[in-house]
């Protein structure tokens, strides 16, 4: 869903056009074979180095491969740019779901096989969620080309480890050198809806592209660009205009109600993904879910779950207030939540509402005409 050409700024076109439509990088070993080892410096990476970088681990000389070494109980991590979850093993649609299945993945291609609703609808049910590029998981089962894993910064009450579903091994990555960076280096979070990784500060050597929230280690910087370690790969740069650096360790800000409507709003237009938690789709709670977890405010992944299991503060209808979220169930007065928006004002929610159409803001009341409105949630915010 995003459109790229072989440049770093291509993130800053217009929004809707970068989320929507587009083409597949480079794998990431391919990148990683074209930027330079660990142990090599480029002139510019000295002029300013991110702070505490130096407590990187050094990357191997030989680079892992994705899919070898995963065993049950091992800690992995995402080496394509979203990788998505599968209730079963091998139940994707030939043809239609081959681009997402791979390394590197083409998501934009597998958005094109779907553009009728009735194809893209198929996926509810068959899908759990997605992970970003980087992602840490851990591995439960191996079947065949199957990894069966859990999502370890997706909260759900179903695994207190994270959230569960099969992805294909091909996807994954064990890279001791990647952890230990992820665990003390400084960090960028990616901003821009959507950038490219590339082998150079300056943008040559494209590589897979990267959604945006996605969070990678820091190993340097220069004027323009910064460098990240890349999970089964070298190291890559991102332009620096695109993301975000942070102390390991270190919480963005808390936001203000309107900096959450503000992420949101970058999104419209974008069309429906079930179980999609990046810039090339979302569904309903993947939705919500990315916004507050991109501002540092975890909650839990599923709707029914943000309501009852967050620990959020439960809203009256009439009290409602810019920002919170409400629920709908899946049938007037039912126990069952199948639907997550948020409130902004005058009777008005920004969703991401089903297979047929894209993120929106439209009227509460016309939304929910039959009265399945299940009540409300706030997050505390600044201000």
């Amino acid at each position: 869903m995003s459109t790229h050409t072989p440049a770093c700024r291509l993130t800053r076109r217009d929004g809707l056009r970068l989320a929507a439509t587009g083409t597949a990088g480079l794998a990431v070993a391919g990148l990683g074979a074209a930027g330079l080892g660990a142990g090599q410096a480029l002139a510019d990476d000295s002029a300013a180095p991110a702070a505490n970088a130096g407590r990187a681990a050094a990357r191997p000389t030989t680079l892992p491969e994705p899919g070898v070494g995963l065993t049950p109980g091992s800690t992995a991590h995402v080496a394509v740019t979203a990788t998505t979850l599968w209730v079963e093993p091998g139940s994707n649609r030939p043809g239609i779901d081959d681009p997402s299945l791979t390394n590197p993945v083409d998501l934009d291609a597998w958005n094109a096989s779907m553009q009728d609703t009735e194809t893209r609808k198929w996926l509810t049910g068959e899908l759990e969620s997605q992970a970003v590029l980087g992602s840490e998981v851990i591995v439960d089962e191996i079947d065949g080309d199957w990894a069966h894993i859990v999502v370890t910064a997706q909260g759900t009450p179903r695994d207190p480890r994270g959230y569960p579903g099969w992805v294909p091994t091909v996807q994954l990555v064990v890279d001791e050198g990647f952890a230990q960076q992820s665990a003390s280096a400084p960090t960028a979070t990616v901003t821009a809806l959507t950038s490219t990784l590339t082998g150079t500060p300056s943008g040559n050597h494209p590589g897979i592209d990267v959604s945006f929230d996605t969070i990678l280690p820091v190993l340097g910087r220069t004027a323009k660009a910064v460098k990240v370690a890349v999970p089964g790969g070298r190291h890559a740069y991102l332009p620096a205009d695109d993301v975000v650096v942070r102390e390991h360790g270190e919480q963005p800000p808390l936001p203000t109600v309107e900096d959450i409507v503000a992420t949101g709003e970058r999104f419209l237009g974008l069309r429906y993904l079930w179980a999609g938690v990046s810039a090339y789709g979302f569904d309903c709670s993947g939705f919500t879910y990315t916004l507050f977890h991109h501002h540092g405010i975890s909650i839990d992944r599923d709707a029914g779950d943000q309501m009852d299991h967050s620990g959020l503060e439960p809203v009256e209808r009439d009290d409602l207030q810019r920002g919170d979220l409400v629920f709908f169930a899946s049938e007037p007065g039912g126990d069952s939540i199948r639907h997550v928006a948020l409130y902004i004002g005058d009777d008005l929610i920004m969703q991401a509402p089903n297979a047929a159409r894209s993120v929106e803001i439209m009227s509460l009341t016309e939304y929910d005409p039959i009265g399945e409105y299940a009540g409300a949630r706030r997050v505390a915010l600044a201000g």
